[in-house]
């Protein structure tokens, strides 16, 4: 259904039409199938699905179809699925329109309104947080995890850039391992040369 739709009045052609279906014989399914879908049912749907199928786009196309949202949320879940067939699927947070979402990014803060259908942030709307964290740090982040709403992701949801806020950080770990190492050699040779020393006596 759309959004708002919850409470429109049943039609009363569209139930008598749903009655129907819970009586109609399979050959019967399969005709109002191709009907409303124009397209031939798919071999391995029986009965069952092919009743569900039937009534849902019976009643779809007089009610409506999934608010946009929702749809997003089954795409998601989908796409999660694809990635992983055998993963657990793990939804996102739900967060309430009018909530604030707020991250700091180079000094700088970003405020971001979370709508029914959308984020406003900058005077703009935007269907998703991905759209908002790339055009806050120039590089492809997950939007959810950009603004905290993750605590753990996967590694495929790092920036592919480098996230320059730790760059200080991982450049002062890099030299010091650096230098650690450096040491060690210098260690190494010294050991050698003062034994090689002693066996040459």
């Amino acid at each position: 259904m759309q959004p708002g739709s919850s409470n429109k009045t049943a039609d009363p052609s569209v139930e008598a039409e749903l009655d129907r279906l819970a009586v109609m014989p399979i050959a019967q399914l399969r005709v109002r199938y191709r009907e409303v879908f124009r397209a031939d049912p798919p071999k391995a749907f029986g009965p069952d699905l092919l009743r569900r199928s039937i009534a849902y786009r019976i009643q779809e196309k007089a009610y409506g179809g999934l608010s946009r949202p929702a749809q997003r949320l089954l795409d998601q879940a989908i796409k999660a699925f694809a990635a992983k067939p055998n993963g657990k699927i793990v939804l996102p947070r739900r967060i309430k329109p009018g909530s604030v979402l707020v991250r700091e990014w180079k000094g700088k803060s970003h405020r971001v309104m979370v709508l029914a259908d959308g984020f406003a942030y900058d005077g703009k709307t935007f269907g998703n947080l991905s759209e908002i964290a790339v055009l806050i740090t120039g590089t492809r982040w997950n939007g959810p995890r950009f603004f905290g709403l993750r605590s753990k992701a996967p590694e495929s949801d790092e920036p592919v850039g480098p996230d320059r806020s730790d760059g200080a950080k991982r450049n002062a770990e890099a030299a010091s391992a650096r230098s650690s190492h450096r040491k060690r050699n210098a260690a190494s040779t010294v050991k050698s040369i003062s034994t090689g020393g002693r066996h040459g006596r």
